[in-house]
């Protein structure tokens, strides 16, 4: 793959893998290193690229076994109470701006949610991802990527109406 080509593949998916990751790990700095090494995984693995999904559904498919090979390393999983403290410990304006209090809200509701409904929620709305592409991400079908949605947007409805009363 010549130069010009990885630069249009880079800048046409860096957001989307970026989101993504975000929505997965509640950390920048870890979201975006791992943005860089799925992009360099996917130079060096382009002759694996079938063509068969859409370049971002393939990439956020590399950013997810990244993702998971991290959390290995680590050897154990993301508290809640963890991402929580990383959320509220974001001090730029960009990102105050991003993460106003509905946001907060919609993380804290997505944390009690099952891990596959809880991806593909993340795919969807931060990684703006149709469902075909959720379908080939998660090795699913596109119907199944739509009901999952559905009934994870019912979850989170319920959760909230919870969390009003509270």
């Amino acid at each position: 793959m010549d130069k010009q080509r990885v630069k249009e593949m880079y800048e046409e998916n860096v957001t989307a893998v970026y989101k993504y990751l975000f929505c997965l790990t509640h950390n920048a700095d870890l979201a975006e290193e791992l943005t860089q090494e799925t992009f360099y995984q996917a130079v060096k693995g382009i002759d694996r690229f079938r063509g068969e999904c859409k370049i971002s559904a393939w990439l956020c498919q590399i950013a997810k076994r990244l993702w998971y090979k991290e959390l290995e390393k680590r050897h154990r999983e993301v508290p809640v109470a963890e991402i929580e403290e990383g959320i509220s410990e974001f001090d730029t304006i960009e990102n105050n701006y991003l993460l106003n209090v509905e946001k907060v809200e919609l993380f804290r509701l997505l944390h009690h949610l099952d891990m596959s409904t809880k991806e593909v929620m993340y795919l969807r709305l931060a990684g703006e991802l149709s469902f075909a592409e959720i379908g080939s991400i998660m090795g699913k079908t596109e119907n199944w990527a739509r009901v999952t949605f559905y009934r994870g947007k019912q979850k989170l409805m319920k959760g909230r109406e919870e969390w009003n009363r509270d």
